[in-house]
């Protein structure tokens, strides 16, 4: 899954990134809300986590912003603004949660998967064949048996899986889920692929990811058999 953080603070913003990557997640951050609007309303995200008090465009314009061009993104503000009408503000602009600084990362991890739990239902768990993935408890399994991968693994494969049938190009594989820009040595994708491979072949998943030579990777539901 990948969340976009907008966040002033690029201590606050690092800390957030590197904790919330170990869990799995890829993430995009922005430290200023016009360049945070621009990616909230040109990518797809599963959640926000956006400051109250960013330059530009503050967290409240934002969020408005946001539900203003339809998206049901799940928003969560993260503020040292903490009194009751400052939360009651920030719900009525369109925010689905509300966290005050300082905070515990485990109370914001928590506050995070009751979101996606709402967004994701048991209908969004992804597949491809036999293979399964659930994004919000981030287990994979191929028939009962269940497959770990690190972090970095699980975001390409659920990547992939998410565009099963359709081409994922290297330039967007390298933004998707290392979160940079296309003109970076793409060969770390070799690398991980061959990684999922070996894991996946050995889980009794073959021939899942298939190469498609120049361009990128494919998956394709009728090659992945026991």
């Amino acid at each position: 899954m990948r969340l976009l953080i907008i966040e002033d603070e690029p201590g606050i913003a690092g800390f957030l990134k590197e904790g919330l990557e170990e869990e799995y997640f890829a993430v995009d951050t922005a430290f200023d809300g016009k360049t945070g609007l621009d990616l909230a309303l040109t990518n797809d995200y599963d959640l926000l986590i956006v400051d109250w008090m960013i330059p530009g465009i503050n967290g409240i314009e934002l969020c408005r912003e946001v539900r203003k061009a339809g998206s049901q993104v799940p928003i969560l503000f993260l503020t040292a603004k903490d009194t009751l009408e400052d939360v009651v503000f920030g719900l009525d602009a369109g925010a689905n949660d509300y966290i005050k600084k300082p905070f515990a990362f485990e109370e914001l991890l928590a506050r995070i998967r009751v979101q996606l739990r709402m967004k994701t239902m048991v209908s969004d768990i992804l597949s491809a064949g036999e293979l399964t993935i659930n994004p919000v408890t981030h287990q994979i399994f191929f028939h009962a048996d269940e497959i770990t991968l690190t972090p970095k693994e699980f975001a390409l494969l659920e990547y992939l899986v998410r565009n099963k049938e359709r081409v994922c190009t290297r330039s967007r594989i390298i933004e998707h889920v290392w979160d940079i820009h296309f003109d970076y040595d793409t060969s770390v994708i070799d690398v991980y692929i061959n990684f999922l491979r070996k894991k996946l072949e050995a889980a009794g998943c073959r021939n899942l990811i298939q190469t498609i030579r120049g361009i990128g990777y494919i998956i394709r539901e009728p090659e992945c058999m026991v």
